[in-house]
């Protein structure tokens, strides 16, 4: 599986950004997806994941209720709907791929991981 993140940008506080992630590979159905971030000086954290079937959803404490992630498994596609930046928010965006496993949370279950993307928020 080769993932491919893009949609990052500068955006100001308050704004609102949408992530995408594209995968090839026939079998991207049978993956769930993450989302994690790299601020400047910070370790890579989670951010989100959504179950391979997109019914079962799991946020860090610092997004929920602002970030939305979601996935189009016909378009091989996984989104990440930012809402409501802070300048916190920023970071390089990395989108990642995982097989069979129990906490998505954690950085070392996934097996793919694409290019990152950044994002920037403004004060």
């Amino acid at each position: 599986v080769q993932l491919q993140a893009s949609g990052g940008g500068l955006v100001q506080a308050g704004g609102s950004l949408r992530l995408s992630c594209a995968a090839s590979g026939r079998t991207f159905g049978s993956y769930a997806m993450g989302w994690f971030r790299q601020a400047p000086g910070k370790e890579r954290e989670f951010v989100a994941a959504v179950r391979w079937s997109g019914g079962t959803t799991y946020y860090a404490d610092s997004v929920k209720g602002r970030f939305t992630i979601s996935r189009d498994n016909a378009k091989n596609t996984v989104y990440l709907q930012m809402n409501s930046l802070k300048p916190e928010d920023t970071a390089v965006y990395y989108c990642a791929a995982a097989g069979a496993a129990f906490s998505l949370r954690v950085e070392g279950v996934y097996d793919y991981w694409g290019q990152g993307t950044l994002v920037t928020v403004s004060s």
